[in-house]
């Protein structure tokens, strides 16, 4: 069975928010979309908000989903739903993760999980 995450795309001056996992999870030190795994009765849109406020200290207005993809690793399968988010206030790392606004056409110089490939196509495409 896949676990289901919500990740934000949020998107200010055409840079992308992205923060890097930290050492001692799934895939560390790989850069990503802040968000996380789905409670089993919470929907992608809530999940995306409860995330972005713990990990980042700001209100998220989650709006368009722009990607569900499916991706299988060696030791788990996750369902990534990718939402459009506005958020408010300025993001502050609440669990010591790093952090930075990222050029759309920069994203391929950071190191993603494989999951995330086709959001950054798709990224870079627009």
């Amino acid at each position: 069975m896949a676990i289901r995450v919500a990740a934000a795309v949020i998107e200010r001056e055409g840079a992308v928010l992205v923060t890097r996992r930290l050492a001692g999870t799934h895939l560390a030190g790989l850069w990503e979309f802040p968000g996380g795994k789905c409670e089993p009765s919470e929907t992608v849109q809530a999940c995306v908000v409860r995330e972005l406020r713990e990990e980042l200290d700001v209100h998220a207005a989650p709006g368009a989903t722009l990607l569900v993809t499916r991706h299988t690793y060696p030791a788990k399968t996750v369902e990534l739903h990718f939402i459009a988010c506005a958020i408010e206030g300025e993001p502050v790392p609440q669990q010591g993760q790093e952090m930075q606004w990222v050029a759309r056409e920069a994203l391929d110089a950071l190191e993603f999980p494989e999951a995330d490939a086709a959001l950054i196509a798709l990224l870079r495409s627009r």
